[in-house]
Parts: C-alpha cells; structure tokens; sequence
C-alpha cells in the first residue's frame, strides 16, 4: 500500500508541471497586450515599455515563466488589470460559492443516484428499470441553464419559495445563505443524477453476474443484503471515478449556473475576465481549476483500493 501512494503521488507532480506550463502557455498566445489593456487611451511608448519591464512582458517565455513559478510557490498569482486586486484575493472570495454548489450539488447526486442505479440493475430489462433508464436519458438530455430557468420560474416567480438570485454568505444571512444555493444546486444535480445512475448501473449489473452474488442468494441471504454488501461495495470503484470526472467537471463549467443565478463564483469570474481581457485573473483561474481537476483524480486514485484490493498490488 505505501508503495502504491507513492507511486500515484510521484506521478502526480509530472503532471503539476505539464499544467503550469500549458495554462502559461496559453494565456500568453492570446492577442492582444497586457501592458497595452492596462494604459488603455493612453499612447505614451515610453510609459508602454516601462509598464512592460514591470511586469516582465519585455523578457523571453522561459524566463517569464520561471519568474511566474516563483511568485506561484509563495502564493502570489499576481495582480488583476481591470480590479486592482490580487488574483489570490478574488479567487480566495469566489471558490468557496463555486466550492458550495458542486459540492453540494455531487451529494445530492449521489444520494439519489447510488439507489436508483442499484435497484435499476436489480430489476434489469423490467418496468422500474426501464422507467428509470428512460428518466436518465431525459434527465441528461437537459441542458442545466434551461432547468435552471425553468426552477426559477416554478419556485421563484410562481410559488415564491426561494430566491431566485443574488447570494448571501453565511455571516450575512446565517442559514439562510442555503435559500440562495437550493435552485442551483438542484439545477446541476438533475444531470449529474442520470450519469452517475448510467454508470452505478451498469457497474452493478456486471457484478450481479459473478459467481459469489450467486453463492451469497444460495445461502439464503435477503436480496437487500446482498445489494448493499455484496454488490454495491464491487460496483462502486468504477463509479468513484466518474465521481471524480463530475466534479472536475462541475468546477471548471458552472460559470453558466453562476450566471444564470448570478453568483459571485469562480465560474463567472473567469468569464467575467475573459470578456475584460484580465490575463492575469484568467490565468489564475485556470490554473486552480486544473489543479483542483489533478488533485481530485489523484485523491479518487487513492480511495480506489478501498473498494478493489487488487489495485494495491
């Protein structure tokens, strides 16, 4: 076991490496001038030049980017043009909305996904599986900004249950901030439910197949018994994974749930400066998100063996 959590930690950092320099790499292919956003009307190429010794526009790429590593590793992402604020300081106020609502959002999933798929695969090729097959395809058939709209419209403007944008943290509102999440929440979930419903099914249908499933039904074990200690334990590696694909994918594309409900969160942080050519922000964004993406595969690959022993050897 140590040797297989040092294996899969080693073979992380390569990869830390690969994303730093592709998020570098790409920001600086973008058109367009940093130094030259940040003078605007201003046509002064002597102040142009200085502004770009300052913030190192005028040396070459590598150097740059040993230069960015350097203020990286003390946590310094730089500076933003249109804010004036650090990098770190935005992303420090807007990941923890982002953070509350793909969390949440992955529970919720879950909760309701784990059973579905489980009792789908139970009752292969019958009615309630068919049901629930068919409910998936909808489910993730909706794009989640239209459901979003769509619950804004039921419990914001119909039923006025629940707030329909804006957000509060928790010392502004105490409890009450959750209102403001619930809409989201539900939005990003309903698509996620039918993937990980997919996959906990199909995963539970090839176990449901092995001989010991059949040994555990002839010694007389009850079929709930054997769902949830025989067959869910062996079906949800392959699941854990696409767990951890989702919530990737959750980070790196709520900025459209951000939008809809207005939410400070990095999502639409990063699009709000991608609009403003904030190079410097969007940089920084990237940069967590890929890491966040790096550090959850690697936490899935670390949980992986608890669920299938043989991955240790």
């Amino acid at each position: 076991m140590p040797a297989y959590l040092f294996k899969r930690i080693s073979m992380s950092v390569p990869t830390v490496f690969i994303v730093t320099l592709l998020v570098f790499g790409m920001i600086r292919a973008i058109p367009g001038d940093p130094a030259t956003l940040m003078l605007g009307d201003l046509n002064d190429p002597a102040l142009l030049a200085q502004l770009r010794h300052s913030l190192g526009l005028d040396e070459p790429w590598p150097v740059q980017y040993l230069h960015w590593i350097e203020h990286l590793l003390r946590g310094d992402l730089g500076m933003s043009i249109a804010r004036h604020r650090p990098v770190s300081a935005l992303i420090a106020e807007a990941f923890p909305v982002t953070a509350k609502i793909v969390l949440g959002a992955t529970f919720v999933a879950c909760l309701f996904a784990i059973p579905a798929g489980l009792f789908a695969a139970w009752r292969q090729n019958r009615r309630s599986d068919l049901a629930i097959v068919m409910t998936t395809v909808l489910l993730v058939s909706i794009p989640s900004f239209w459901s979003g709209i769509l619950l804004i419209w039921i419990f914001g403007v119909k039923l006025h249950w629940l707030p329909t944008f804006g957000y509060q943290t928790f010392a502004q509102a105490g409890w009450g901030s959750l209102r403001y999440l619930v809409l989201p929440v539900i939005a990003i979930a309903l698509g996620e439910i039918a993937v990980v419903t997919r996959m906990i099914r199909a995963s539970s249908i090839d176990v449901l197949r092995l001989e010991y499933i059949a040994h555990a039904r002839a010694k007389g074990l009850s079929e709930r018994r054997v769902l949830v200690r025989h067959t869910l334990p062996n079906a949800f590696g392959p699941t854990l994974t696409v767990i951890g694909l989702v919530v990737g994918h959750l980070l790196a594309g709520g900025a459209v749930i951000e939008t809809v409900f207005t939410l400070p969160g990095m999502g639409r942080l990063l699009v709000e400066s991608i609009y403003a050519r904030d190079y410097p922000v969007v940089q920084g964004c990237l940069l967590v998100i890929a890491l966040i993406y790096v550090v959850i595969n690697l936490v899935v690959d670390l949980l992986y063996p608890l669920f299938d022993p043989r991955i240790k050897h």
